[in-house]
């Protein structure tokens, strides 16, 4: 008796087929370590990027003399991490994920050093170079979550890549609120208080490093393939160029509709996600106590002023990352299509919050915590739905793709982010940003009603 239509619909990834070994005790054995090694490498790396959020931009504009130069660091680090997303990809094609996870973090390690620089010597330039080198930083966070279902049971893949996802939650929320006893670090090693929370991220990435380094073995990556037989060629290696590497991911992406629908969610999200927060510091700096509160025109900077950002940002990421395992399961459960849909529901809901409660610090807080709600389910359930809807041959190159589409995003996002805001006011940031999550719930109410009609 034929399946009737509307289940066909909500059959929105059909589990692949168990791979050689997943019923051994051995494998889950394997990857319960993979999955745990990954988390704790996790919890210290999201120190930079987090600390980067909360004040990155206020540093800019100090540093840089206008709020011209506000967007300026999300963008760099955004764009930085679409530019390094393939080259570690291919990295991790060819070597392993360990040997790419690694040398991602040493570079993001000098980038918080080059942001310890800056402000000791309050220059723009080691500023951005150090956004620059956090963005690959960044970068191996989006690909740890891929190394996460390296050897997951296609059952188990949205709940093992968001306990990997969750488990920055802690670094990533601390890092905002690192300011204050990151300037008693910084007077104690006599550096400028605001370079105390990029020495702690220094640490954090050396720590986490070691972890993965040490603790990674096997490697997620080979170890899936030796299962299954398939060489590192036939995976599209890192001897491929980048740009052969990302026409194959393109490919692959193009002839899978969930993949394409998979890609264009995750984007998607991170574009709004990143537009409305990379402005947040400087409109609730705004609304609070004026354009450049906190920052006299000596280059004084008020740790209180960015310890309230820093808490609000804070907050933000707690909505990004806290709630990974409970979305994680139900995407498992429900199915990674609906699960995107409700991301991209939720998005639209922040981002109108956030328009008609512009003036109310307290709104905006509320709208940030569910722009980050949305983030997470839309890239939990996209990443997991992308991972098994294209062949594992082609899976490392795709997921390049995606993760270069995501960084890009989040650059245009961020560098169109200042000049709306300076247009329209952050309501019509958050409006226009809004757009986006329209469309892809459009592609996929589109998708179920012909997936329905077939």
């Amino acid at each position: 008796m034929p399946e009737p239509k509307e289940a066909a619909a909500d059959e929105a990834e059909r589990p692949s087929p168990p791979r050689p070994g997943d019923d051994d005790a051995g494998f889950r054995r394997v990857q319960r370590r993979t999955v745990g090694v990954l988390a704790s490498a996790q919890l210290l790396s999201g120190l930079g990027n987090g600390a980067t959020l909360a004040i990155g931009s206020l540093l800019a504009v100090q540093y840089g003399g206008s709020d011209a130069w506000a967007g300026s660091v999300t963008t760099i680090l955004t764009l930085t991490a679409a530019i390094a997303a393939l080259p570690l990809s291919g990295l991790a094609a060819a070597l392993g994920r360990r040997t790419a996870l690694v040398t991602g973090l040493g570079l993001a390690m000098l980038g918080s050093a080059s942001i310890v620089v800056s402000t000791i010597v309050a220059s723009l330039i080691p500023l951005l170079v150090g956004a620059a080198l956090l963005g690959v930083g960044t970068a191996v966070n989006l690909q740890s979550r891929f190394a996460a279902v390296d050897l997951a049971r296609p059952a188990h893949r949205g709940r093992d890549l968001s306990l990997v996802v969750w488990s920055i939650t802690v670094g990533a929320v601390a890092g905002p609120n690192l300011i204050k006893p990151g300037a008693a670090l910084g007077r104690a090693l006599n550096l400028p208080e605001t370079a105390g929370p990029f020495v702690i991220s220094v640490t954090g990435m050396a720590l986490a490093a070691a972890i993965l380094w040490f603790g990674l073995r096997p490697d997620p990556l080979l170890e899936a393939r030796r299962r299954l037989g398939v060489t590192a060629v036939a995976a599209g290696s890192g001897r491929q160029p980048w740009g052969t590497a990302f026409r194959g991911g393109l490919v692959a992406i193009r002839t899978s509709p969930d993949a394409a629908l998979a890609v264009a969610g995750v984007v998607a999200a991170h574009a709004v996600m990143v537009a409305v927060m990379a402005m947040t510091p400087l409109h609730l700096q705004q609304v609070t106590v004026g354009p450049l509160g906190g920052m006299g025109h000596e280059g004084h900077v008020s740790t209180d002023s960015f310890a309230l950002i820093g808490f609000t940002i804070s907050l933000h990421i707690a909505g990004m990352y806290a709630l990974s395992p409970l979305v994680g399961s139900i995407s498992d459960r429900f199915g990674r299509r609906r699960m995107l849909a409700v991301g991209h529901g939720i998005l639209l809901v922040a981002v109108i919050l956030a328009a008609i409660g512009a003036a109310s610090p307290a709104a905006v807080t509320v709208a940030l915590v569910l722009l980050g709600l949305g983030w997470s389910a839309a890239t939990i359930a996209g990443s997991a739905l992308l991972a098994e809807s294209v062949e594992d041959e082609h899976r490392v190159q795709a997921q390049g793709v995606s993760d270069t589409g995501m960084g890009l995003a989040g650059a245009a996002g961020g560098a169109l982010a200042g000049v709306a805001m300076a247009l329209v006011g952050f309501e019509g940031l958050a409006l226009i940003a809004g757009v986006l999550s329209v469309g892809v719930l459009a592609a996929a109410a589109l998708g179920r009603r012909r997936a329905a009609a077939a």
